[in-house]
């Protein structure tokens, strides 16, 4: 039996976990749950699989979850304190990490340094300290597992072969909703085209994150520092179907791929039950219906996010974590529709440009620059939306 804690159990990675866990009792338990405000989901949640300790980020959330749950005989934690300690729960085999945002990295860090094997399926807190995470990782014997279907995808290609004959990895993108559309479309995109995407059923900040390929960005980074792979050999390629969910080349130019119908439950199966596979009951892929696989290379010019991924890697320190930062206020300002599509890249260079990177020696100074990025990207979300004179 293993022990599971779920950091960000009401978005779509928890519940797909949690999904797991109710259809493979005999192997997963749900020890611990963490949220942000989500009382009625995390209500249902407790309900359903009586974990030991649950957390939630907003503290008056959590009184109201205290009060709906009386006489249960989980424990209700709050805020930072409170999701690290679920985090570190002594219970627990593997914490898998799935808090949207930054706000992912003290808890994810807290159960690594605690010793946990963590799956990661938030790429921000690799992002934003990567170094410092798989140095903790390798200090305290602790294996990170991607959970994200490109990074699980270069994990399992990567299996039984040596990383010395790595030519290249390469990251599908599905493009997008709006990949199709022209320069001057996308300054008039809608919130609501953004979030159509046409083949996975996602959280709202990933889904925007795809239609700008900033996801890409974000995971090209990720990708330097879980696999220990320089920026110059991660490539990117558009691939509308997300059918193969990434490739890896090696020195003798042979390419190993992982395919599989888009559905995130296959990689967290995988991370949650490593080395073995556990037999899911989903649909099995058929090439013959699909018929055509296509590839594009990506439009960096009207899709700019992703190259301030590379830039933002080439010049390291705390640069990542200030993009990142920077992203997260753009696109909320964006779901909030008080800047356009395009004010996102905008937004995100500009916050860029005015950082000076130091090295991340400490969490302190990731989570320094996180602050400092979100409010002056807060400053050119207000420049950009503030009406012509």
């Amino acid at each position: 039996m293993k022990r599971i804690v779920i950091l960000g159990s009401t978005g779509s990675i928890g519940t797909n976990t949690l999904d797991i866990i109710s259809k493979f009792t005999e192997k997963f338990q749900a020890v611990g749950l963490t949220a942000n405000g989500n009382v009625d989901k995390l209500e249902e949640q407790v309900r359903t699989f009586s974990p030991a300790v649950v957390a939630m980020a907003d503290r008056a959330a959590a009184e109201r979850l205290r009060a709906r749950c009386k006489g249960l005989k989980t424990t209700i934690l709050s805020g930072t304190d409170g999701l690290r300690q679920t985090a570190t729960l002594a219970e627990a085999d593997l914490v898998i990490s799935a808090i949207v945002g930054g706000a992912g990295l003290v808890p994810t860090l807290a159960a690594i340094t605690a010793g946990k094997f963590v799956a990661l399926a938030n790429k921000e807190p690799m992002v934003m300290a990567g170094r410092l995470m798989q140095e903790e990782a390798r200090k305290r014997g602790v294996r990170i597992f991607p959970v994200d279907s490109e990074h699980s995808a270069l994990f399992q290609s990567m299996e039984g072969h040596r990383v010395e004959d790595i030519r290249r990895l390469i990251l599908t993108a599905s493009g997008g909703p709006l990949w199709n559309l022209t320069k001057e479309q996308l300054r008039d995109v809608t919130v609501e085209q953004a979030l159509k995407h046409p083949n996975w059923k996602m959280g709202d900040k990933i889904t925007i994150d795809s239609a700008t390929l900033m996801n890409k960005g974000l995971e090209v980074v990720e990708a330097r520092w879980l696999f220990d792979i320089p920026a110059s050999k991660i490539e990117v390629v558009v691939h509308r179907e997300s059918i193969i969910h990434s490739l890896v080349e090696y020195a003798d130019r042979s390419v190993i791929a992982q395919l599989g119908l888009p559905d995130m439950r296959t990689p967290i199966a995988y991370a949650m039950n490593y080395p073995e596979r556990i037999p899911l009951d989903l649909p099995s892929l058929n090439l013959a219906q699909i018929g055509t696989l296509t590839f594009f290379n990506p439009d960096h010019d009207r899709f700019p996010c992703l190259t301030l991924g590379y830039d933002a890697l080439r010049i390291g320190g705390t640069m990542p974590a200030a993009m990142n930062a920077a992203n997260e206020v753009a696109v909320q300002a964006f779901l909030d529709r008080r800047i356009g599509f395009l004010g996102i890249a905008e937004s995100i260079r500009r916050t860029m440009d005015a950082h000076k990177p130091v090295e991340v020696s400490t969490v302190e100074d990731a989570l320094h620059t996180d602050a400092w990025a979100r409010a002056k990207a807060g400053d050119v979300v207000n420049s950009l939306s503030a009406p012509a004179r």
